[in-house]
């Protein structure tokens, strides 16, 4: 069942979204080769309870950490590890809070100081792909408006792989709540996207095959033929006109391009 938002109900989903993007913003400070991820999921959990709110995704349905935290050719879900990164490394943070009794949610990707060529393509068709999927999310449009516009993008015309198997979703009192949104479908499909709606975009893009696995922590999915993912996600709330973006990259791009100017100390 969809529910849609009152318009204080939007507010204080914008509130523990600005929270999910200062978080993330926090955490891109850090991140640096021979940082461990969970040493960043350890620092993303302290923020988020410092600032009055409780992680979204700790004990969500088992999973054990604050953050999603996906390395290379990990897709989504990554557990936060004993793993420290290295110079080259592309990783895809993902997080959630829940405040004042409702949840933000938004995930951005890293670059680890220089990365390949391919990499940064696969990093900037993606989020492309997400403000050209937001485009769509527009009331009186469809949920697979969204989807076939960044299956279009990625997929046919970069010839990369669009993951099926995880999807954005709708959210407020509940992490995932109804309608699904897929990254790949039919224009003028699924639900109706009305005036109210608060939903997760969140494409998933191969640089390879759309295939994945699962890893045998259960939760990490990866990329089938081992070649690397990205992962960026904003919510927004449907509008008539142009969507609401109620999470933001800003203090997240500050932070990331800080950390790039720094990155010739590191070696």
């Amino acid at each position: 069942m969809i529910k849609y938002k009152t318009a204080e109900e939007v507010e204080l989903i914008r509130q523990s979204c600005a929270l999910v993007s200062d978080t993330i913003a926090h955490v891109a400070a850090m991140i640096k080769p021979g940082v461990t991820t969970l040493e960043l999921d350890t620092a993303a959990e302290k923020y988020i309870r410092d600032n009055g709110a409780v992680p979204s995704f700790k004990n969500y349905k088992g999973f054990p950490f604050t953050c999603c935290i996906s390395v290379n050719d990990a897709v989504v879900h990554g557990f936060p590890s004993h793993y420290a990164l290295q110079k080259g490394d592309i990783v895809s943070v993902d997080v959630g809070a829940y405040k004042n009794g409702y949840h933000g949610d938004s995930a951005y990707t890293f670059a680890l100081c220089t990365v390949n060529d391919d990499k940064k393509q696969l990093m900037k068709i993606t989020r492309e792909s997400l403000y050209i999927g937001i485009e769509k999310a527009t009331a009186g449009n469809r949920v697979g408006d969204i989807a076939f516009a960044i299956q279009e993008y990625t997929e046919r015309k970069n010839r990369y792989g669009v993951v099926r198997e995880l999807v954005g979703h709708g959210l407020g009192e509940d992490l995932h709540e109804d309608p699904n949104v897929p990254n790949y479908g039919k224009r003028g499909s699924g639900p109706k996207l009305n005036e109210g709606l608060v939903i997760a975009i969140e494409p998933m893009i191969n640089m390879g095959k759309k295939e994945v696995i699962n890893n045998k922590d259960g939760w990490t999915i990866r990329t089938k033929d081992g070649k690397p993912s990205a992962h960026y996600e904003h919510t927004v709330c449907i509008k008539k006109g142009a969507a609401d973006i109620l999470s933001s990259f800003t203090a997240i791009e500050a932070a990331e391009k800080a950390n790039q100017e720094l990155c010739s100390d590191y070696y």
